[in-house]
């Protein structure tokens, strides 16, 4: 007998063929993008552009790297904006080179995947579930003393949803800083957070020049298709080496428009951040009341839930939710997760509640 296939969370059209469903009919809870979609107003502003397309882009990106560096308070020359985050950490490895990564998971399996094709060896500092997967920073620090020479951190990470705060991130980073290791920082979530400063490293990149910062569109603008992405670094030299190896106009002009627009609206901004965190609230103090599952304080815009009720694997969990339209993520695919896991995000009011009575079921 076949086992059931395990689907990532953009893998919408493969599992509907196989459960016979219409992509409408799904409520995607295991993609984590913001469920009020792309904003009318950079729907609007990108229509009444698409003459963009009739010329080459600013090949430094001027106009897009100034709507950044207000956006996240840091110069605009620490910026270098990329094809999505994917094109960035691919140019970080390649441009940097490591010999021996850390990486902390479970976490993003792109980190993994983008290694394999460095000359890097690759070894993870699992974070443990006993500790809410949040890493015990001075045993950290004592495993980057083993030659490790860069180290990968998604914060708030993925799929954990764990945060390691910035008074944390300075003892790893002075640490690093005093033994010449590169630290990776990707914020994909960050703008989730409850409190973003209290998470975020981009103001440290001002401090240590052995840190880049990676963010994107892709999950709190909701616009994955865009591939659009920025780091940010106070290594001049650095960012320079990695502009000269970027393939020029990696990003199309209506991605570059696009990004100013949405960096811009404060209004969506809000009503997004207004709509995740009470009820990201609201689902993680249910889960936490329901003796069938565990779960852990949340920092992004979705919750890990590790199945605590005899007898039911991930794959059951999944199942029950795919064939009420509801879709959540398998985490049985990641790496360092021992267990029986599941992950699903804030979705609009009404669908969180409709998958909270069936987890509840």
């Amino acid at each position: 007998m076949n086992a059931k296939p395990v689907f990532h969370g953009s893998d919408i059209e493969k599992i509907c063929e196989y459960y016979h469903l219409k992509k409408e009919e799904i409520v995607n809870f295991a993609a984590n993008v913001n469920p009020l979609g792309l904003s009318e107003e950079v729907k609007s502003g990108i229509a009444a552009r698409l003459d963009l397309l009739s010329s080459y882009p600013d090949r430094e990106y001027t106009s897009l790297r100034e709507t950044i560096s207000k956006y996240c308070g840091i110069p605009a020359e620490f910026i270098l904006p990329g094809n999505g985050s994917s094109e960035l950490i691919s140019l970080l490895i390649e441009t940097r080179n490591p010999k021996r990564t850390l990486i902390l998971g479970p976490t993003y399996s792109e980190y993994s995947r983008e290694l394999s094709f460095s000359g890097s060896t690759q070894e993870y500092y699992h974070l443990k579930e006993t500790e809410n997967f949040e890493p015990d920073v001075d045993d950290l620090c004592r495993t980057l003393d083993r030659g490790y020479d860069f180290l990968i951190m998604c914060n708030p990470n993925n799929p954990t949803s764990s945060a390691v705060k910035q008074s944390d991130l300075l003892l790893i980073l002075d640490h690093c800083a005093k033994r010449g290791i590169f630290v990776m920082i990707d914020e994909t979530y960050v703008e989730f957070a409850p409190d973003i400063s209290e998470i975020t490293a981009v103001p440290l990149t001002r401090k240590y020049e052995n840190l880049m910062v990676l963010r994107g569109v892709s999950k709190f603008f909701a616009a994955p298709g865009l591939r659009l992405g920025y780091g940010i670094t106070g290594n001049h030299r650095f960012l320079k080496e990695m502009r000269e190896k970027q393939v020029p106009w990696s990003l199309n002009s209506i991605g570059a428009y696009a990004g100013e627009l949405m960096l811009k609206d404060s209004s969506y901004i809000r009503r997004t951040r207004d709509l995740i965190l009470p009820e990201r609230e609201r689902m993680y103090q249910t889960v936490l009341q329901t003796p069938d599952y565990k779960t852990y304080r949340p920092y992004a815009n979705f919750l890990l839930v590790r199945i605590m009720r005899k007898g039911m694997t991930s794959a059951d969990l999944f199942e029950k939710c795919i064939r009420r339209g509801l879709m959540i993520r398998d985490c049985s695919s990641f790496q360092c997760l021992d267990g029986e896991y599941v992950r699903f995000c804030v979705m609009r009011p009404e669908d969180n509640s409709r998958l909270l009575t069936v987890l509840g079921t």
